[in-house]
């Protein structure tokens, strides 16, 4: 691979779906990459106060370092057959919020009935996450039943009317991750960026990990399909439309 130099002009999203190393610096900056993907990365670098000389050498630094193994440790999911792709999207990342919305409605409850009292904000917590998961159980079930299956009819039948029918529901998805993306914001604020306060058991700190956890399993999650799928799909259409 030649050398790639990032600049602060490039959407956020696309400087992770070239590079997706880049997705473990923007969370440590709090750059949202997946909801907030279609924006200039200098936007998000002004949004969070950040040094724009710092955040652009780290990321090209961190290019530099992993370039030449690059091929071998990080997959492309730019340029791997669509089928592929969906199936990692399902098997990684819905298998991942099956095994874990469960678990961490067992733990939001249990930590609001334990210290509920003296930390006021866990009500805000519990609300927030049943929120989402009660919003991603049904999310999960729209990509399962309508978009992926309409997309491997499409790459079985190449019938634009089942490449249609995946792209018709986008907006829709989009919408979705958009209001997922608000969530995770509005528990990290009201986390305190889940730090952990003195005296609590360590259920209370194994819930704000698993928070953290599931936050960054989302935004990779929705990067996938807001910055590489989806755009692919359209990309398909427009090909389709030309012939």
């Amino acid at each position: 691979m030649g050398r790639f130099t990032f600049t602060s002009d490039q959407k956020v999203g696309d400087i992770v779906a070239k590079f997706p190393g880049a997705g473990e610096i923007f969370k440590a900056y709090q750059i949202d990459f997946c909801c907030g993907g279609d924006k200039p990365l200098i936007e998000a670098i002004m949004k969070q106060g950040l040094d724009e000389t710092e955040v652009l050498s780290k990321l090209n630094e961190h290019f530099e370092v992993v370039q030449g193994q690059f091929a071998a440790v990080e997959k492309s999911w730019v340029d791997a057959p669509l089928a592929e792709l969906v199936e990692f999207i399902i098997h990684r990342h819905h298998g991942y919020l099956y095994e874990n919305l469960p678990k961490l409605s067992q733990l939001t409850t249990t930590i609001l009935k334990v210290h509920g009292a003296t930390h006021p904000e866990l009500s805000k917590v519990y609300k927030l996450f049943h929120t989402i998961k009660m919003e991603l159980d049904e999310h999960l079930i729209k990509e399962e039943t309508i978009q992926y299956p309409a997309i491997r009819e499409y790459l079985a039948s190449g019938a634009a009317a089942d490449l249609d029918k995946a792209i018709a529901v986008i907006q829709e998805l989009e919408d979705e991750h958009a209001g997922a993306g608000d969530i995770l914001k509005e528990l990290r604020k009201v986390t305190g960026d889940y730090a952990i306060p003195d005296g609590v058991c360590g259920t209370f700190e194994l819930t704000y990990t698993k928070l953290k956890e599931l936050e960054s399993d989302l935004f990779e999650h929705i990067h996938l399909e807001n910055n590489i799928l989806f755009p692919r799909l359209f990309n398909v259409k427009k090909q389709f439309i030309e012939k």
